[in-house]
């Protein structure tokens, strides 16, 4: 008989992501059901050492997600409540006198997945605090700079429908996140295969079902995977195109960074590899663009006013691109 706790054997090299991802997708629906394109878009993030923003109303299972994200490759979580009050030291931590000695007690940040909840709850000074934490991989207090464990993922939410009392992160840091997505109502299928999962009071019984699905090395052979993706002359045109066409938009006041460039060029590699290729096509920037693009577009007022949202526009970047065939 098999041993449930022990991860399913390892695929060959070529396809040890796309493994990942299938078996990934069957315990985290365990529990959350609805959400292919976040899960997806974690674990994106998480192989090519990128942080994520999840975007939903409340009730849409974004900390669930995260929460049974980590449980299910065996990571370390933490959670911080993001609050006007929040300080920084509260995230990095702080130095603490014991046995007369001052010595450093790390925050939450010292974990695999941090998620952030409602980030734009708390003011731009503690906000900033996760920007070194982001791009750095650690943290600098009282002038000595601490590692954070690796891997180490961000997962940071908000509110879409509600801004009264919130502070909305700055282009800057927003540049910072990998990608975007947009935690939305499940379908009316998934929403009653959510109310016919077994539950001890609110909690789903499954929760305590999931089991870890990678073993030690997992994680960082799917990011040499990535890595050794191969990408075209054409294909890496044509990310360069799509980038700059963003900038050219007419209902874009700030278009898409030569950061997301890159963003968007590795985000691409990690979709080919989900998919099971070796090399990347232009369906794989077009897959994962949305995502990678919609939050670092600044709308003019009056394509705000005429509705127009960010997804439109990248979908309007994408249609006046050519694709390379």
């Amino acid at each position: 008989m098999t041993d449930p706790t022990v991860p399913a054997p390892a695929a060959p090299a070529d396809g040890l992501l796309r493994d990942l991802r299938s078996r990934l997708h069957a315990e985290i629906e365990k529990v959350v059901v609805g959400q292919s394109e976040a899960i997806d878009a974690l674990l994106v993030a998480l192989t090519v050492g990128g942080h994520a923003l999840l975007e939903g109303v409340p009730g849409v299972a974004k900390t669930l997600l995260a929460s049974t994200f980590a449980q299910a490759l065996g990571l370390d979580f933490a959670r911080a409540q993001f609050t006007p009050d929040l300080l920084p030291s509260d995230l990095t931590g702080t130095m603490t006198l014991r046995d007369r000695e001052l010595v450093f007690r790390p925050g939450p940040v010292f974990t695999n997945v941090l998620l952030a909840d409602e980030i734009n709850r708390t003011p731009p000074k503690t906000q900033a605090a996760l920007l070194e934490a982001m791009q750095e991989g650690q943290v600098t207090v009282d002038g000595t700079g601490h590692h954070l464990p690796q891997p180490f993922l961000v997962v940071a939410t908000q509110n879409p429908i509600e801004y009264e009392g919130t502070y909305p992160l700055p282009e800057a840091q927003l540049d910072r996140f990998l990608v975007k997505a947009d935690v939305g109502y499940p379908s009316e299928a998934d929403e009653r295969a959510l109310l016919a999962l077994a539950r001890r009071g609110l909690v789903p019984t499954a929760s305590a079902e999931v089991r870890k699905v990678v073993d030690g090395g997992d994680i960082m052979a799917a990011r040499a995977e990535v890595d050794a993706t191969a990408v075209t002359d054409e294909v890496a045109g044509y990310v360069t195109a799509l980038v700059r066409q963003t900038r050219l938009l007419p209902s874009v006041a700030v278009g898409a960074s030569p950061r997301a460039g890159v963003h968007l060029l590795v985000a691409a590699k990690a979709s080919a590899r989900l998919w099971g290729r070796h090399f990347v096509i232009p369906d794989d920037v077009i897959r994962v663009a949305p995502g990678v693009l919609r939050h670092r577009l600044v709308l003019r007022p009056e394509a705000e006013l005429e509705r127009l949202t960010p997804d439109a526009a990248v979908a309007n970047a994408i249609g006046a691109v050519p694709v390379p065939r």
